[in-house]
């Protein structure tokens, strides 16, 4: 074992109860902060028709929250190391909840959006102080691939929970509730806080590193903007993708130089660490196509009220519970990441294969549940893998950075996976419609009614066999690059 292992291991020992304690509080944040991305998005519609703003707005919503939470989460990670990860916690949960009541107040698309950037910012405090927590508190046990199996799975499931919960709350209630029942979770985690979590330190008083906290800060603001808004305005977001990609190659190298870092370089330098924030970014591209494609298929095509659309992906809630503790940490809790990961992307593969084959008149038991069951059960496991191994071996005053990464990883793969899906969509439907005009009269060729219907279909078909793809990227990227060790038997030493 490393010495860096070592002093991780026995820096923060935390009685058994405590740490299941600590574990319960931590994943309630980690679904505040998972099930926001989520619950807004079902409820844009009636938000749009109460305050008035069209499709550019509600792409600003949606973007404001990701702009914040992505390129703040480096600095919001050591920031979080250095005046405590509990102190981070609570303020990011009373900020969060603070922000969450404005939005749900909002007058206003100004004030809204402006509500959805605080949220992610106090986000970027809030999700590695959660899972730097969660590091230390199961630092050298033996339930470290349990734990972690947990909050994986409440980490994966948040996606679908939120679309339930968002759908109900729309429906049944106001858009605006979407917004308020975050106040309730972001309380009950501050109460728990107070109660059962663990107060470590601050890490040593150092220099903070203000010229990496603004080159990182900066380029992946870049980056993430440039993604979300290239379909919008190619060049803008051209001239912002070059720009933000050399701000994080500077950002890299003088982390190198700077003898107090905000990225340690060691963090990346170890392979499995590095190999499971990649895993993580492949696998959001997939991940974009079920919880933002599939659940505007089940809404748009088969005309499902938004309820009864959240209340479909239940099962894959269920799926990836399964995935994250039933295989993941039970069954294959030997098996080496190596092979572990790479089996559970190809199951996710096939279970986007399957979506993959939908078509007029698909019924959602045999055309849509088996494929969202094969796709739960292998994010389940993904999820659950590089949540733990992502932070394995980490300082405790480097864990919430640490988390930042995997964090950020998952930021700008699900950024990347909104763009090229939804352009790939528009793309497939327009040839669709252009190989299958129908000759009228003198007018040449035009689209049928159901020629169109088919062509929106065959849009969706073209992103399922995207994210199909992606899965299969993000096998082989953990197949090459994990080393083949056993992460469990590491853990047990």
């Amino acid at each position: 074992m490393s010495n860096e292992t070592s002093v991780s291991v026995t820096a923060l020992p935390a009685s058994r109860h405590r740490s299941w304690l600590t574990l319960a509080v931590v994943s309630l944040a980690q679904l505040l902060v998972v099930l926001d991305a989520t619950i807004v998005n079902i409820a844009l519609p009636a938000a749009s028709a109460e305050l008035q703003f069209d499709a550019n707005g509600r792409q600003w919503i949606v973007a404001a929250y990701s702009l914040a939470f992505g390129g703040l989460l480096l600095v919001g990670g050591r920031i979080g190391d250095r005046i405590g990860k509990f102190r981070a916690f609570v303020i990011g949960a009373a900020g969060f909840a603070l922000a969450s009541a404005v939005g749900g107040w909002a007058p206003t698309l100004e004030v809204l959006i402006g509500a959805r950037a605080a949220q992610g910012v106090f986000a970027a405090l809030l999700a590695p102080a959660a899972l730097g927590l969660l590091t230390v508190a199961f630092a050298g046990s033996g339930h470290r691939e349990k734990a972690f199996a947990i909050f994986g799975a409440v980490s994966g499931a948040g996606a679908g929970i939120g679309l339930v919960l968002g759908g109900w709350l729309t429906e049944y209630f106001s858009w605006r509730w979407t917004l308020f029942i975050n106040v309730a979770f972001a309380l009950a985690a501050i109460i728990g806080a107070l109660i059962a979590l663990p107060r470590p330190g601050p890490a040593p008083r150092t220099p903070f590193d203000v010229r990496g906290s603004i080159l990182a800060s900066l380029g992946v603001l870049g980056v993430v903007y440039a993604i979300g808004t290239v379909a919008l305005q190619p060049i803008t977001a051209g001239v912002t993708l070059v720009a933000g990609i050399v701000l994080l190659v500077i950002f890299a190298r003088t982390q190198r130089r700077t003898t107090y870092p905000l990225l340690p370089p060691s963090i990346l330098a170890d392979r499995t660490r590095s190999t499971s924030s990649l895993v993580m970014l492949v696998a959001s591209v997939g991940v974009v196509a079920v919880f933002v494609f599939a659940t505007s298929y089940l809404q748009d095509v088969l005309g499902i009220p938004a309820f009864l659309a959240g209340l479909a992906f239940l099962p894959m809630v269920i799926a990836i519970v399964v995935g994250a503790q039933v295989i993941s940490a039970g069954l294959a809790v030997g098996v080496p990441l190596r092979r572990k990961v790479p089996i559970a992307a190809l199951v996710s593969a096939g279970g986007m294969v399957w979506l993959a084959q939908v078509h007029d008149g698909v019924a959602y038991a045999t055309g849509i549940l088996p494929g969202l069951l094969l796709v739960g059960i292998g994010l389940g496991v993904i999820f659950a893998s590089t949540l733990s191994s992502a932070t394995w071996g980490v300082l405790p005053e480097d864990s919430g950075v640490a988390s930042a990464v995997l964090n950020s990883a998952q930021q700008i793969g699900t950024s990347l996976g909104v763009a090229v899906l939804t352009t790939l969509s528009g793309l497939a439907t327009g040839v669709y419609i252009g190989t299958h005009l129908v000759e009228v009269g003198g007018l040449g060729g035009v689209p049928s009614t159901h020629t169109i219907a088919l062509a929106v279909i065959a849009g969706y078909q073209a992103v399922f066999w995207f994210a199909a793809v992606a899965f299969v990227a993000t096998a082989l990227v953990a197949g090459l690059r994990y080393p083949s060790k056993l992460a469990s038997t590491a853990a047990a030493r």
